[in-house]
């Protein structure tokens, strides 16, 4: 157990960000997942954008990857442009 208030307070801001990080990461996935199982190309090109930025923010709040961000959103507008 942590001894010194400064370590406290560390393990407290760190589950808020923890949970804060899975909530934005499982929210961006299930977006990814609607996007990519959509059919229709007129919604999926007004969903591309959001999803996109979407992964950005996780990458620049390293979440995930830069390079795992930029592989997604790569994949994901092939996906619409083939629809």
């Amino acid at each position: 157990m942590a001894n010194h208030k400064s370590a406290l307070k560390r393990i407290r801001s760190n589950e808020k960000r923890k949970v804060r990080n899975r909530y934005q990461h499982k929210t961006t996935r299930n977006a990814v997942r609607v996007l990519r199982s959509t059919e229709d190309k007129k919604e999926a090109s007004e969903m591309l954008p959001k999803v996109c930025s979407m992964l950005d923010k996780l990458a620049k709040r390293n979440i995930i990857h830069k390079n795992k961000a930029a592989n997604l959103k790569s994949s994901l507008t092939l996906l619409v442009k083939a629809l």
